[in-house]
């Protein structure tokens, strides 16, 4: 098999060869992507991939694979406009991890700031095409690390995943199944439940209206006397950054490979 499916459009230079890469990881990157033909052209190795991949369910990859089917099959044009719509209008699904921690603090900086320093440290540069918090760009850093490494990022970033798929989700996105997987991979798929509710109620962002108000709040927050002003604009916002503070970090396992497939390595 070619190396083509899980190549990256992003720049990353990794000084060293992965010892327990996950590849399905760079599957997960690709499907983040904004599409193109080189994504599409790629979706039948993307499907092996997938399906060698022992640590998924059986129903959540068949989820992906019938996904990468539809990816290949639609219309690209198509396909670049619902990326759009998705990703590129509000903050609710965007895919740079921090905000939905940092929003527009000064701390979202410095977060990206300790990210990189970790990329470096591993050996791991890029571009400046994408920021480092971007999904895709992180899960490329993942599928370089071993399992132990994997599974502590996950378990650091599980909310914000939780909170991804029950965004997408509830937007009737297929790239719901990428940050479900990635919780699916240290069993915590069930973390998505306590954010449905809470999403149900949430007013969208990507309106024409909603995009008009963010335009007018922007002096709001240029004109906040500190940055936890900014940070606690929104209660989600609030209830996030309190959770970062609060909560300790816990070691998370990813989950066994089962015997069913073959390995994938």
């Amino acid at each position: 098999m070619t190396e083509a499916a899980t190549q990256s459009p992003i720049s990353v230079e990794p000084s060293f060869e992965p010892l327990q890469g996950m590849r399905s990881l760079r599957v997960l990157a690709r499907l983040l992507d904004y599409p193109t033909q080189e994504l599409q052209d790629a979706c039948g190795e993307l499907i092996e991939i997938l399906n060698a991949e022992r640590r998924l369910g059986a129903a959540l990859k068949s989820s992906l694979m019938v996904w990468c089917q539809r990816l290949q099959d639609g219309d690209l044009l198509e396909l670049q406009a619902e990326y759009v719509a998705m990703f590129d209008k509000g903050r609710a699904t965007s895919l740079l991890l921090f905000e939905h921690v940092h929003g527009e603090s000064r701390d979202r900086g410095q977060a990206m700031v300790d990210l990189m320093a970790e990329y470096s440290a591993a050996g791991f540069e890029l571009d400046a095409r994408e920021l480092p918090d971007h999904l895709p760009v992180f899960l490329e850093y993942l599928s370089l690390c071993d399992e132990a490494e994997i599974g502590r990022w996950l378990g650091e970033i599980r909310h914000i995943l939780a909170l991804l798929t029950a965004r997408l989700e509830e937007r009737g996105a297929d790239h719901a199944l990428v940050p479900l997987s990635l919780l699916a991979l240290v069993g915590a798929e069930g973390d998505v439940e306590e954010h449905r509710l809470q999403v149900k109620k949430e007013v969208p962002d990507n309106t024409p209206e909603a995009l008009d108000a963010v335009w007018e709040e922007e002096a709001v927050r240029f004109s906040a006397s500190s940055d936890e002003d900014c940070a606690l604009q929104s209660a989600e916002g609030r209830r996030l950054a309190e959770r970062k503070h609060t909560v300790q970090s816990q070691p998370v396992r990813i989950m066994p490979a089962t015997n069913s497939h073959p390995a994938n390595r």
